[in-house]
């Protein structure tokens, strides 16, 4: 039985990509440039596998002998949003960006969600969903009118508060929305943004839902089921897949809770080759798109402090994978993704030393390293790394 979890901390990129600048990205530096604004971070258990080697940020010194195999990945596909970082994690390079719209939906795109959906529409910008809702929620409670806005990524996001749309009807809404944005104007995710609360105080509910596109054939996930392995998700992954390739999601509201489902899955794997697949959302929701550089810092040292038990419960010859889908600098004027390098840790416990794998093009080196993993097809595009984590190795 073999048992491989990919944890993808969303938004911890590690210096720009080598097109940072074409996607207005120049200087940032997510890990390194937070680190710097708060005055260093203390992460022993990532210091130990690694972190430090693979790139220089304050606090976090390269050991002489990491624990895991430490690296880069460099995306090849057009874009820095999550479902195109997630879908070339998967083995799929996307050739042509996810249509965006920093002036607004066009007025026939804003026209037909009205005529299907029966909902006028205030904002119809790009905005922070934090922002739109304090400055628009009052009208929306007055009118009924749904909250529309998109950002620097490709979403249609419709906010509501549960006073206008219960979750059944704001859902239905986001289901029409999916199925009417297609070609020109298909973005890679509709995202039910509900709220709550009153004049003055309103405040985003955890039940956000995802409708991402369905991913077009090839991707890994289908691969590994057709292989018997079982796939397991923690967290928004589920959406960003539109569920493909996935036998049971289990949600999380936050980091915490995503990281004790990961705790009890683990513990819970017999008898069957399994992936499960986390991503600890919160880098990016709370702290990276809302300039947050000390929540990020408090966030990744508690999730260090989780890591260093969780690290010595995997069973042998488990393979743990740590790296992200985008950057999203806190420390930047912008508020939303980076074109960044993202980090790669991968430790096979028992069975693994610090090798450095350098820089690897294309984030479907590891969509190859798990096909290996599991001895299933590979993608059609990917280099596995397997190989080197296991270098200098000896039982």
């Amino acid at each position: 039985m073999a048992t491989a979890i990919l944890v993808i901390l969303d938004g911890l990129g590690v210096g720009g990509a080598p097109d940072a600048a074409e996607y207005g990205d120049a200087g940032s530096d997510t890990l390194a440039n937070m680190a710097s604004r708060v005055g260093g971070l203390h992460v022993p258990n990532l210091r130990a596998l690694g972190l430090g080697n693979l790139h220089r940020i304050q606090g976090v010194d390269p050991v002489t002998a990491p624990a895991a195999a430490y690296g880069r990945l460099e995306e090849v596909s057009a874009g820095k949003d999550s479902t195109t970082g997630h879908w070339e994690l998967m083995g799929l390079v996307t050739s042509i960006p996810f249509p965006t719209y920093p002036d607004g939906f066009p007025p026939g795109v804003i026209d037909e969600f009205t005529r299907l959906t029966g909902y006028g529409v205030l904002g119809n910008k790009a905005a922070s969903g934090t922002d739109i809702i304090r400055d628009l929620g009052d009208e929306h409670l007055r009118t009924g009118k749904l909250i529309v806005y998109t950002s620097a990524d490709s979403v249609f996001q419709i906010a509501a508060h549960d006073q206008v749309c219960d979750l059944d009807e704001l859902y239905r809404v986001c289901e029409i929305a999916r199925e009417m944005l297609v070609p020109p104007h298909q973005v890679s995710r509709v995202i039910a943004r509900p709220f709550t609360g009153s004049q003055g105080s309103y405040e985003r509910t955890a039940y956000r839902h995802d409708y991402a596109l369905d991913p077009p054939e090839g991707m890994l996930l289908t691969s590994l089921q057709d292989h018997g392995v079982r796939v397991l998700s923690i967290g928004k992954i589920y959406d960003l897949y539109a569920g493909v390739g996935i036998d049971e999601t289990f949600p999380s509201k936050n980091n915490v809770e995503g990281m004790e489902q990961l705790v009890r899955l683990t513990g819970d794997i017999k008898e069957q080759d399994t992936l499960v697949l986390l991503n600890l959302v919160d880098f990016d929701m709370l702290w990276g798109h809302r300039n947050d550089p000390e929540g990020m810092k408090k966030g990744l040292e508690e999730f260090d402090v989780w890591l260093g038990p969780f690290l010595e419960g995997l069973a042998k010859g488990t393979l743990l994978l740590l790296t992200a889908d985008h950057g999203n600098d806190p420390t930047t004027v912008s508020t939303d993704h980076s074109r960044e390098h993202v980090p790669l840790l991968a430790y096979l416990a028992g069975e693994s030393d610090g090798q450095d794998i350098g820089t690897r093009l294309g984030f479907m080196d590891v969509a190859a390293t798990l096909a290996d993993f599991f001895g299933s097809p590979p993608p059609l595009k990917g280099s596995s790394f397997l190989p080197d984590i296991r270098k200098g190795y000896s039982s």
